[in-house]
């Protein structure tokens, strides 16, 4: 396990996020993006809840904002080094991004980011 400062690693989040192409970052709507030391069961890295942008239609307003959690102590648990623990955060960084965009597992796993 590496040990990460909680504000290292929302650091890390936040760089995650900064990576992203601008065109998707634009595209990103109503969404918070939030850490949590500890899932709500064990082995998740990462969870999107809300509605993807592809499902949302004009029954859509007024809704509480969707949310993606990044879990540090599992993510940490699984590096040996700080850049294995800076990867894997950009990794599911991107996949629990990609859920908002309406991109499932099975498709994550065809693209390799499984």
């Amino acid at each position: 396990m590496v040990e990460v400062s909680r504000q290292r690693f929302e650091d890390l989040v936040a760089e995650a996020l900064d990576s992203l192409p601008p065109q998707l970052g634009r595209q990103m709507s109503n969404i918070a993006v939030v850490v949590e030391d500890e899932p709500p069961s064990p082995g998740l890295l990462g969870l999107y809840e809300g509605v993807p942008l592809t499902q949302r239609g004009d029954w859509y307003s007024g809704v509480l904002p969707d949310r993606i959690t990044i879990y540090r102590w599992p993510i940490c648990d699984l590096g040996r080094t700080e850049e294995q623990v800076v990867e894997q955060v950009r990794v599911t960084v991107i996949h629990e991004v990609a859920h908002h965009f309406g991109i499932d597992d099975g498709r994550l796993a065809e693209l390799g980011w499984e």
